[in-house]
């Protein structure tokens, strides 16, 4: 299965979570279609659960082979198994690079990462699912510096995740630990991934 390419306003109305973070696409409390608003389904658990992976494989913008790839990398290390999930999905290069303010959506991130605008340790890396380790320092090449779409994007940044230093003088951000569950999504019960996986 490719990456999604349609409509993500509809997506996001049919999922009940804003993917693009502005909330925008929920002004309408209901999901999509002529008989959206009149729906009144019971959802089974099976359901519940199907929702939940499928909340956070778009919100990282992931098809389905490699979201079950990270899930299985994650089953294996030390820990909660949901907890490791989300914490490996928040050290890709896309989504670090999204998160330090350069692109304002994940798709933007991963284009500026396959592009070949981003450095980590000073050395271009073009793979968006590329694993950041605590301690790495993400970039951009000398020559990317001056786009339009990324300065756009770094001016209308209000906020920077705790596990990030950013330095604005070397455009350079350090990803300087692990975030928290707190600092994730509230949206998401990742317990139910977990429980999908494990049938």
């Amino acid at each position: 299965m490719s990456r999604y390419t349609g409509p993500k306003f509809k997506l996001s109305r049919r999922l009940g979570i804003s993917l693009s973070g502005t909330g925008k696409e929920l002004k309408r409390a209901f999901p999509p279609g002529q008989h959206g608003a009149n729906q009144r389904r019971k959802i089974s658990g099976y359901g519940l659960q199907l929702m939940e992976k499928q909340k956070l494989r778009h919100m990282y913008g992931l098809n389905e082979k490699q979201f079950r790839n990270l899930y299985d990398r994650a089953s294996k290390l030390k820990g909660k198994a949901g907890e490791n999930f989300m914490f490996l999905l928040e050290s890709r290069l896309d989504n670090l690079v999204y998160r330090l303010g350069w692109s304002n959506s994940r798709a933007g991130a991963r284009q500026l990462v396959s592009h070949g605008h981003v450095t980590v340790n000073g050395k271009k890396v073009d793979i968006a699912s590329y694993t950041v380790q605590v301690g790495d320092v993400i970039g951009l090449r000398e020559r990317s510096r001056g786009l339009k779409a990324i300065k756009e994007a770094s001016e209308s940044r209000h906020h920077l995740a705790g596990y990030l230093d950013f330095n604005a003088t070397s455009m350079e951000g350090k990803y300087v630990r692990l975030p928290s569950r707190e600092e994730l999504s509230q949206d998401i019960e990742e317990q139910q991934i977990v429980e999908f996986y494990s049938r």
